[in-house]
């Protein structure tokens, strides 16, 4: 059987990827987002030496804020702020769609926070 092969309708240079700064951080604070038009956690990140970064995210279906303080997390850390109702989001936690539910991207082993993707 012959499977096609499904390729994504624009590609990138890897000079395009190296713009893009992914980082692990750990949540060090979780709390709820009423504001967000959709159940949203605003969660306070640390990335070492970069700091300790704000992002919103649409996680409440699956995780609850006890699930989330402590775990390591993928992010993308240099795009520009977003406003989301009233707040700033200052970086992309990233995860996986599973339907309708976010799944977070995380480290297999703990590894220092700030630690860059490549």
């Amino acid at each position: 059987m012959v499977k096609k092969l499904i390729m994504n309708e624009q590609t990138i240079t890897w000079q395009d990827f190296e713009k893009i700064d992914i980082r692990i951080g750990t949540i060090i604070n979780v709390s709820d987002f009423p504001k967000a038009k959709k159940p949203a956690y605003i969660l306070e990140i640390d990335f070492g030496e970069l700091g300790i970064k704000k992002s919103s995210a649409q996680l409440t279906h699956l995780y609850s804020k006890e699930d989330l303080i402590y775990k390591q997390i993928v992010a993308i850390v240099n795009f520009p702020k977003k406003q989301i109702a009233n707040f700033m989001s200052e970086c992309l936690v990233m995860g996986a769609y599973n339907n309708n539910d976010v799944i977070l991207l995380n480290p297999e082993r703990k590894v220092e926070n700030g630690s860059k993707i490549g």
